[in-house]
């Protein structure tokens, strides 16, 4: 029985398409990539801004075609979009067999069955659920690196998001089941781990009843064959001075947060419901980088909330001018049924919100390729990612860049490296956003 699956959407989703890899493969089945050859299709899909709900939806539809053109005789779609729109998706595509909610993917196999019997269901637990597969991860990114997920959903209802409806309240993973987790993915190679959660931050204030953030990271630095750890989607409200310091002392632990601000505007900050201002926000990336002086701050921003106005929008700019963020990402905002920022009146023209991304990113642009030129010269630990075709070069990363979303450093050498090699790289060249480098050999300084 070959199963064709499909995930889309973030690197927490990424979690949980794994998890339920690793209980199919449990249960004694094949999985395939050939459209053609694929017995059961499924796809794990996200809607968390427009696009995304776009691509699943089509993906959904394309899959469906096979069930009248190939062998397929079952078509399953999972994650954030099943959660949300189970009765329109089984409604308006009769060949989706089966929608199975974000937090019911431990009933993967039962499903499979069901629908090979013939059956057509909408298979849901209580979004506050919290799943405890226990089965073996099958590592879906190569194996030299993986995704930890240390929490499911989110508290913090921002006005533009989802995620709290889709996901439920905030549930920390037990840290013994992180710790085991863990340690398994490093048995089975993996050398980096990058935890995520909607809100890594807060880690543990629901079990434990402090923040207890620094406390896992400290656990996961012992793990033998872990050689870096990668916080992404820290608030910057809830950053402490504990885990400052452990990000600081841990030689384990990336010198780089991820910390989606969202904008820089008091005002506009205030209509999404985030709980910071700019002055808080200066203050923090300032003590960061005053207390880290190595550190890498990656962020995301939101274009064209609703209200924004030309004065907002040069009030961003100005603040990603002055920070100089070494890593950032800008999203044109996705008005989004059953928010509350969906109904507000001011709505932002699409044309203008593309314009004021487009700013954005072109400041950054310059700023990045500053920054990248000053690198030149410096040694750095590489992780190899893979080769480049038909060249003596390789592709890698350094311990400022996350997978997926940063940016590569070359790697020029006639030597044979492998994924998940570290190697150190001598920076000779920098472009925007990714650097040019040759294998550094000690004894030749």
């Amino acid at each position: 029985m070959n199963i064709l699956f499909i995930s889309l959407g973030c690197d927490k989703n990424l979690v949980d398409t794994e998890k339920m890899l690793g209980l199919l493969k449990n249960d004694g089945y094949l999985f395939t990539d050939d459209e053609e050859s694929a017995d059961i299709v499924v796809v794990n899909t996200c809607c968390f801004i427009g696009d995304a709900k776009e691509e699943s939806i089509n993906t959904i539809l394309e899959m469906a075609e096979l069930k009248n053109t190939a062998r397929c005789r079952g078509l399953i779609v999972t994650g954030c979009l099943a959660q949300r729109y189970r009765e329109e998706v089984m409604k308006e595509i009769p060949e989706v067999d089966a929608c199975v909610g974000t937090t019911a993917y431990e009933d993967i196999s039962r499903v499979i069955r069901s629908v090979l019997e013939g059956g057509r269901e909408m298979c849901y637990r209580d979004v506050n659920h919290l799943p405890d597969v226990r089965t073996s991860r099958i590592v879906t990114t190569g194996g030299h690196y993986a995704f930890l997920k240390i929490a499911e959903g989110c508290d913090k209802h921002c006005t533009y998001c989802v995620i709290p409806g889709v996901r439920g309240r905030y549930r920390s993973v037990p840290l013994e089941r992180l710790l085991g987790e863990a340690k398994e993915l490093a048995r089975a190679g993996v050398k980096e781990l990058i935890l995520v959660a909607q809100e890594t931050t807060v880690y543990g204030t629901d079990l434990y009843g402090e923040k207890s953030l620094p406390r896992l990271l400290r656990e996961l630095c012992r793990i033998c064959g872990i050689q870096w750890i990668r916080i992404l989607y820290c608030y910057p409200e809830e950053i402490t001075p504990e885990l400052i310091e452990t990000v600081k002392t841990e030689d384990k632990v990336c010198k780089y947060l991820d910390i989606p601000i969202q904008h820089a505007s008091d005002r506009i900050l205030k209509r999404m419901g985030r709980r910071t201002d700019r002055s808080q926000l200066k203050s923090v990336i300032e003590t960061l980088r005053r207390r880290i002086p190595d550190i890498v701050i990656r962020t995301t921003l939101i274009c064209g909330f609703p209200g924004e106005t030309k004065e907002d929008h040069e009030i961003l700019m100005d603040f990603v001018d002055e920070m100089e963020f070494e890593r950032l990402g800008v999203f044109a905002y996705s008005q989004e049924e059953d928010t509350p920022a969906a109904g507000f009146a001011d709505q932002v023209d699409e044309e203008v919100k593309a314009l004021r991304r487009d700013e954005i990113m072109e400041l950054q642009q310059e700023i990045s390729l500053e920054k990248s030129e000053t690198m030149i010269g410096r040694v750095m630990e590489v992780m190899i990612e893979g080769k480049v075709a038909d060249e003596n070069a390789y592709v890698g990363r350094t311990y400022m860049d996350a997978p997926g979303v940063d940016g590569m450093v070359f790697v020029n050498t006639e030597e044979l490296l492998m994924s998940g090699d570290f190697v150190r790289v001598k920076i000779t060249g920098a472009l925007e956003y990714d650097l040019i480098g040759e294998m550094w050999n000690e004894s030749a300084k």
